[in-house]
């Protein structure tokens, strides 16, 4: 993780990371522990789980706080970085729970931006492929401005997103804080929730039940999908930098919503039919990252093909069900 940078990843001892016990955050935790790095995980708890860390427990370097990032932010000691990655991220949470997206990336932004400056830390956004909206460029590089809609019902995340990414911007150029703004692609892998209403885990959900798989539109739709070992690697690497960003952290790998949904009923095994609902509104029509900046400044691109990543994905779901379902039983 050393590349022309004067900083190392050896001087990153201790970081906060929100949103830690979602998805993504309870990766970025498990990964930073790994190398030896004290973590301190923020979450309200409103869509990250502390089933997520509870492995992690145990762990001496890791704390579990219960904090609501758009209320305050304290944490006593020092800290080296901190990873602002608080947010619901799946349209169906973000479309239940508008007003609490749009604070988390304003005040919350603007609050962890505070701990980076008292600490004297280095700040790493999580901000998202949405940002480019339903892009009018393609593939989508980081000079692209996007195409979104502010009054439409994704405008509550698109939004808050670029919104914190002018913050973070400004926290960078007029209070001299050092930060990082990564824009992430389609992440997938164990953890997602089952009911958060990602493509990816509602297609296995069904296939594993049974259940058609509801494909949006014709299904002609195209998203880039990045496995969650290897988002977790480039956002690591990021934060390792004294790049500024933003950076595109995704996989290539185009892929058009109805091949997802029939890779996974043939991953699956599942007799499941495809039954095709109506497309969202401002759903984006493409998406692929450019990974050139990536591949230059951090030396990053993706490792795990689509093939085994949705493997370990489809039986991790797998598996999960059966646990459930044997305590249930």
């Amino acid at each position: 993780m050393v590349h022309s940078a004067a900083r190392s990843a050896r001087e990153i001892r201790r970081a906060v990371v929100t949103g830690g016990a979602g998805f993504l955050g309870s990766h970025l935790c498990e990964q930073l522990l790994a190398r030896d790095v004290e973590v301190v995980c923020l979450d309200n708890f409103l869509t990250g789980s502390p089933e997520n860390v509870v492995h992690l427990m145990e762990h001496p370097g890791f704390r579990l706080v219960r904090c609501d990032v758009t209320d305050y932010v304290h944490v006593p000691g020092p800290v080296d970085l901190v990873l602002h990655f608080a947010s619901p991220a799946s349209p169906l949470d973000y479309l239940k729970m508008p007003v609490e997206t749009l604070k988390v990336g304003s005040l919350g932004t603007l609050h962890t931006l505070g701990l980076a400056k008292d600490k004297g830390a280095r700040y790493v956004l999580a901000s998202t492929s949405e940002v480019y909206g339903d892009p009018l460029v393609h593939p989508q590089p980081e000079d692209y401005w996007g195409n979104v809609n502010p009054v439409g019902p994704r405008g509550v995340y698109d939004e808050a997103k670029r919104f914190s990414e002018a913050l973070v911007t400004a926290y960078r150029s007029s209070r001299g804080i050092d930060t990082g703004i990564v824009r992430i692609f389609n992440t997938y892998g164990p953890r997602m929730r089952p009911d958060d209403g990602r493509a990816i885990p509602a297609f296995i959900g069904q296939a594993l039940s049974g259940r058609p798989l509801t494909v949006a539109g014709d299904g002609s739709q195209t998203r880039s999908i990045c496995y969650v070992d290897d988002t977790v690697r480039g956002i690591l690497e990021l934060a390792a930098s004294p790049h500024p960003g933003p950076v595109n952290i995704g996989n290539p790998d185009e892929l058009s919503m109805l091949r997802l949904a029939e890779w996974i009923v043939e991953l699956t095994g599942s007799s499941s039919p495809i039954e095709f609902i109506d497309l969202p509104v401002d759903d984006p029509k493409v998406r692929r990252p450019d990974t050139t900046r990536a591949e230059e400044l951090l030396a990053w691109r993706p490792s795990v093909p689509s093939a085994e990543g949705l493997r370990r994905t489809v039986d991790w779901f797998a598996a999960s069900r059966e646990l459930t379902a044997r305590q249930s039983g």
